[in-house]
């Protein structure tokens, strides 16, 4: 099958700028064998890649990236790695009682995986963390999602903190907010520094792994072949582990949808400024309503910044213009302003656009689906844990490695075909517009 499109990521994701230049990338310039092929270096990858080096100590893994590693989505999202439900078309994140107990318990999973992982690679705090996290509201309509979302929690048994107007304030350093709901279990982490170090420790004699080598043919007579544009391997088993690309190689056609979400970074703050915003070191919020603004407070590597991401566009291309970014830079910087006005001479230094995948019917596009041939995508919007978990969990069914987890994810409907071009175009835009717009405050 020759691959239709190759990924391409709009604007500069800060959290990979503000890093330090990575070594210079090892690019696949001739064929190869090896025991398993992976492609895409992001969470469901690298995961992927992880679980097949333990399950097989002695096989040879190949992992091929088509650009560096973080500079894709997995450098491009907000950096929560949540447990609880978070279902964005929900009002509060919520949904039926019963399978939002399993989705917690297969998002555990995963921050236990990734826990593990940087616990073995000695991975910095700033990296990965278990801290929890807090969604955040900005008015009466966004406190009671909160309280409605504190309900649902309460009848899953599950820990939770209800914050005041107060202990919001302490916590930022601003007035913006109402209230806050506190819950324990997520990870936040810096993305493209976890993807990126997770890669390097990675890197042995049995994992190679090469950037900057996109996968244009993936085709199979008795083992499967993949060419790039200077090399190419060969294995008898491959994860694919592109996300939405898995249409790009043919799979999914008219079931999966591209939509891209938008980041802004900061410049590096200064001591005087970081005095007049108050508030706590390092915090992050999600926003009360699901569609609101999502803002981070960084500080370490690169200094201290604030992180502010909002808007969602579907664009079945998977791909959006500078230009859009731009256009929704002007958002940002609203919210921003709205949110620190003590920082009104703070400009943006970065901008992004990041691609998510979702599905009509919120469940994921997984499993094998040609002899040898296995597929992790669609984490609706939940990409860091979904995508740590379906990389796991495809290396383990490759390898014949039975699991409750495995069967409970494999038993999931498949995702429903969508409406029409247009119609997806125009009603999915429409509705995310309409989102917003109600969002109020929260945006």
């Amino acid at each position: 099958m020759t691959v239709t499109r190759l990924p391409r990521d709009p604007g500069i994701t800060g959290w990979n700028a503000i890093l330090p230049a990575p070594a210079p990338a090892e690019t696949l310039e001739e064929r190869i064998t090896a025991d398993w092929l992976v492609i895409g270096a992001g969470f469901a990858g690298l995961a992927a890649t992880r679980r097949l080096a333990q399950l097989h100590p002695g096989d040879r893994i190949v992992l091929l990236e088509a650009t560096r590693v973080g500079e894709g989505p997995a450098g491009r999202n907000s950096g929560f790695m949540i447990d609880l439900p978070h279902d964005l078309a929900s009002d509060d994140y919520g949904g039926a009682l019963d399978s939002d107990k399993a989705q917690t318990r297969a998002n555990r999973a995963a921050i236990r995986f990734a826990s593990e992982m940087a616990e073995e690679y000695d991975l910095s705090d700033e990296a990965f963390a278990v801290t929890g996290k807090t969604n955040a509201a900005a008015s009466a309509k966004g406190h009671q999602h909160n309280l409605d979302y504190a309900a649902h929690l309460s009848a899953m048994h599950e820990p939770h903190e209800m914050l005041d107007a107060a202990q919001m304030r302490a916590l930022t350093g601003i007035e913006y907010y109402q209230s806050g709901l506190y819950t324990p279990g997520a990870a936040i982490m810096q993305p493209a520094m976890f993807v990126r170090d997770v890669a390097t420790r990675l890197r042995s004699n049995q994992v190679r792994i090469y950037e900057n080598s996109p996968v244009t043919d993936l085709k199979r007579n008795g083992d499967w072949t993949a060419d790039t544009p200077k090399g190419a391997v060969s294995a008898p088993r491959v994860i694919l582990a592109v996300n939405g690309h898995a249409n790009s190689f043919g799979h999914f056609q008219g079931q999966l949808m591209h939509v891209f979400t938008y980041g802004s970074m900061t410049r590096a703050l200064t001591e005087g400024e970081c005095e007049m915003l108050g508030g706590e070191a390092i915090w992050g919020v999600t926003p009360a309503d699901p569609m609101g603004t999502t803002v981070r407070r960084i500080s370490g590597t690169g200094g201290t910044r604030i992180i502010v991401r909002n808007r969602f566009t579907y664009d079945p291309s998977m791909e959006v213009s500078d230009r859009r970014v731009s256009r929704v830079g002007r958002d940002h910087d609203a919210a921003f302003a709205a949110r620190f006005p003590m920082l009104k001479d703070v400009e943006m230094q970065y901008r992004w656009g990041g691609r998510l995948c979702l599905s009509w019917n919120n469940v994921p596009a997984l499993g094998e689906r040609d002899d040898g041939l296995f597929i992790a995508s669609c984490q609706n919007g939940l990409g860091v844990a979904k995508g740590t978990l379906h990389g796991m969990l495809m290396a383990e069914m490759a390898s014949g490695q039975p699991s409750e987890l495995l069967d409970d994810v494999l038993q999931q409907d498949a995702p429903k075909r969508l409406p029409p071009k247009p119609l997806t175009y125009v009603g999915a835009n429409a509705v995310m517009r309409w989102g917003e717009h109600k969002a109020g405050r929260e945006f």
